[in-house]
């Protein structure tokens, strides 16, 4: 049996079409809407044949809906929960999947506090967006965090969990704040260095653009594949997440400091104890199957 049988999905980027995808695939038999607030994407879906159907407005998207998935920056989440609370069915279960969780929460449920709001992230994505970008097995292996308020059915939360477990991830439940704060470690903060590496290397009046081009190593490659996320999508994030990310911030500064005195003075032991235990993480990563194991990421090879 469905967990749902009838699935809206507002916003029809990069998760938003992948999940589309992925509902395609592992729930033919579910009914999917998608809506997007922008013309020229809710054509395309139509020409992708994303969903059953695509619809002009919000509203029309969730008046039969039993799941409506939010996909839309968390800076708009309010506004777009806001969008459909007059159509919104009162059984249907709402959720997201915005990188930020507590103010995320706050928002939805403000604007739906009649309705079961149960926040979510799926830890899956690309540095590209937009409906063409989307692909059914982006969630699968991956983790998606549930972050259910204490108030929440249970009944419903369960079937959120299976309805993710159905696309292929792995389901784990946490409290918002705690999510904000493992986030703003493993993805929140890296993304930040990424643009500022990639803008200081850009700024740099010694060092002509097509020179850091011609010459980028693998390090500066992917910082610019990781700078080259949706910038409305992060400046959101950075935003809403901004107590985590300081206090990230922070103890990283300070780490950071410690290595440049290592530097400095020439205190190799320290440098070569930080790489042998940052190297332990990085294969402890692999070994939880969160990234391959081939050499240079995976690149080809001549």
């Amino acid at each position: 049996m469905l967990p749902f049988s009838r699935v809206s999905v507002i916003g029809l980027g990069l998760i938003g079409s992948s999940i589309a995808r992925a509902v395609r695939m592992s729930m033919p038999t579910a009914r999917l809407v998608g809506h997007d607030a922008d013309p020229a994407v809710r054509e395309r879906a139509r020409a992708l044949d994303l969903c059953d159907d695509v619809t002009d407005t919000a509203g029309a998207a969730v008046n039969d809906a039993d799941l409506v998935i939010l996909c839309v920056p968390v800076g708009a989440i309010g506004a777009a929960a806001a969008d459909i609370a007059a159509d919104l069915p009162a059984d249907a279960v709402v959720s997201d999947v915005g990188s930020s969780k507590a103010d995320v929460a706050a928002a939805m449920t403000a604007a739906l506090p009649d309705h079961a709001v149960i926040p979510a992230h799926p830890v899956a994505g690309t540095e590209q967006s937009g409906p063409d970008a989307g692909f059914a097995s982006l969630f699968r292996g991956r983790w998606c965090i549930l972050t259910p308020p204490a108030d929440a059915p249970e009944v419903a939360v369960a079937r959120l969990q299976a309805f993710w477990e159905g696309l292929g991830a792995q389901v784990e439940r946490m409290d918002a704040r705690h999510h904000d704060l493992i986030l703003a470690v493993t993805s929140h903060l890296p993304h930040l260095i990424a643009y500022s590496i990639v803008g200081t290397a850009s700024d740099l009046g010694s060092v002509t653009r097509s020179e850091v081009i011609k010459y980028s190593a693998g390090g500066f490659r992917d910082f610019t594949r990781i700078a080259a996320s949706d910038p409305t999508m992060w400046r959101d994030v950075f935003l809403h997440n901004r107590e985590a990310v300081l206090e990230v911030l922070g103890r990283f500064t300070e780490d950071l400091a410690a290595l440049q005195r290592a530097i400095r003075w020439g205190d190799g032991d320290t440098l070569f104890d930080l790489f042998t235990r940052t190297r332990a993480i990085r294969r402890s990563v692999v070994e939880q199957g969160q990234d391959g194991a081939a050499p240079d990421f995976g690149r080809a090879h001549d």
